[in-house]
């Protein structure tokens, strides 16, 4: 018989109650509306926990087991993130601005309707990586490959995306306006999805065999100080 889950709701939840819970928890574990605000959970096995309506704001995660982890409607500004495991770890509607991911594993993770503006990805291991419907603005994602993947909804404004692989990507309702572009490759992407003001071609060679609408391509001209009659 599967064991029910052990819910905890409208608390402020401490490291050593997470620790008992954890240790005392016979089926799956759940958090609900509960304030770990400034909490130091680092190095936790929090993997298959599921957190809704939390509150996260600076909270140190720094190393814990976040694998299959599940998070609904959380606050996690400036919460720290760095050398987490959370592969497969799933995220949706959350406020994660400016929190921190460095050398963190999120392959296979998924951020749907997410706010990650300032959130820095550098490092990360993320093979199979997903953003959906999420605000990038900002942030740094330097390196990451979005080969061949479709990306819609995506608020890459003024993002550092040096060094990212948009190869063959599709752009779906999705915004590059001024953001970092040294070395990063867009050859055979469809970027007619894309609001592109502010790119500079310093390297045209980027997008090479990428397709653009006519109104994309004036933008372009304009930026090289062109006219197109």
């Amino acid at each position: 018989m599967k064991s029910l889950p052990t819910i905890l709701s409208d608390t402020t939840v401490s490291r050593a109650e997470v620790t008992e819970l954890l240790a005392q928890a016979s089926g799956a574990l759940v958090f609900d509306g509960c304030d770990f605000d400034g909490a130091d959970l680092s190095r936790l096995d929090l993997q298959d926990v599921e957190f809704r309506n939390c509150s996260l704001v600076e909270t140190s995660l720094y190393a814990a087991k976040l694998a299959r982890s599940r998070w609904q409607r959380c606050r996690g500004g400036r919460a720290d993130f760095d050398s987490a495991d959370a592969v497969d770890a799933r995220f949706d509607g959350c406020d994660l601005n400016n929190s921190s991911w460095r050398r963190a594993r999120v392959a296979s993770a998924t951020f749907a309707g997410c706010k990650l503006t300032g959130a820095n990805f550098e490092e990360a291991g993320h093979l199979g990586l997903s953003f959906e419907h999420s605000r990038l603005a900002g942030a740094d994602l330097r390196r990451l490959s979005f080969r061949k993947a479709r990306l819609v909804g995506l608020d890459f404004q003024e993002a550092d995306l040096s060094g990212c692989d948009f190869r063959e990507a599709i752009f779906e309702e999705c915004s590059i306006r001024h953001a970092h572009l040294k070395d990063t490759r867009f050859d055979g992407a469809d970027l007619r999805g894309a609001d592109i003001a502010g790119v500079r071609l310093s390297n045209a060679g980027m997008f090479k065999g990428a397709i653009i609408s006519t109104r994309q391509a004036a933008e372009l001209m304009r930026e090289l100080g062109l006219l197109v009659a």
